[in-house]
């Protein structure tokens, strides 16, 4: 399957990227870990030291030009052997730092999201695995031309209004280019949360309570794994899993 994660900066989907990708590779699946975010803290997440995460794609200047060009640059650039030349073997999971297309909006066809656009299509209908995109805030990394091949959206939220208001603007934005298969996750909830009526949000699928031990150790380690509460993350991947497995059974 092939999930896409996005939320407003710090509600934690980053964090539940790692949390999700470490429970499937723990299932026995195959797992890779895509970091899209302006943020870049895939790699802190997953307990890896500064010098140890590599370069983001995006500001590989050698690799682009080696594969896209300048000036009147490959559109469709040979991106097949990516994967297993700049991913990196964290455990269990690969990951690869692709970084954000700029400008992704605006229609901007410059080399870096030529290259950037063009592994995303590769990962998304090629590779027969688990893959798990963290974004930002928007989906426009996506664009029609994968969309219909990811499996799901995962919107993270904040119990909070504005946390909430940026995950029904990404749904209403996903809706509009084709991708309706999304839930709704809530992060650090209270036991007595309850999901205000607000217009545009996905379907709440789970949430994820404040975690006590993530909690006392965020000022001395940025990794996220091999917390105490593994056993109730496990749960909530599960569940994560199991539903969207259900949404996007084939007739």
């Amino acid at each position: 399957m092939k999930l896409a994660i996005a939320g407003k900066g710090g509600v934690g989907k980053t964090s539940l990227t790692v949390w999700l990708g470490d429970y499937l590779s723990r299932q026995g699946e195959e797992v890779m870990l895509l970091d899209a975010d302006t943020a870049l803290s895939l790699g802190q997440a997953l307990g890896l030291k500064e010098n140890d995460i590599p370069t983001p794609l995006i500001q590989d200047k050698k690799l682009i030009q080696e594969r896209v060009g300048e000036g009147f640059f490959q559109i469709n650039p040979r991106v097949d052997d990516l994967p297993d030349k700049i991913s990196k073997q964290v455990g269990n999971l690969k990951f690869m730092v692709m970084g954000t297309i700029s400008d992704a909006g605006s229609g901007c066809a410059c080399s870096p999201n030529a290259l950037v656009k063009a592994l995303l299509a590769h990962l998304f209908v090629e590779k027969n695995q688990w893959i798990i995109v963290d974004l930002e805030a928007g989906v426009e990394h996506l664009g029609r031309g994968t969309i219909e091949y990811v499996d799901g959206l995962i919107v993270v939220s904040e119990p909070s209004m504005r946390g909430l208001q940026t995950a029904a603007r990404i749904s209403v934005l996903a809706r509009q280019i084709g991708l309706d298969r999304q839930l709704l996750i809530i992060n650090r909830a209270p036991v007595d949360f309850k999901l205000p009526d607000l217009p545009g949000l996905p379907s709440l699928a789970a949430t994820i309570p404040v975690l006590p031990s993530l909690a006392s150790r965020q000022l001395e380690s940025s990794s996220v794994l091999d917390l105490a509460e593994k056993e109730e993350l496990d749960k909530v991947a599960a569940e994560i899993i199991a539903t969207l497995k259900k949404n996007t059974a084939k007739p």
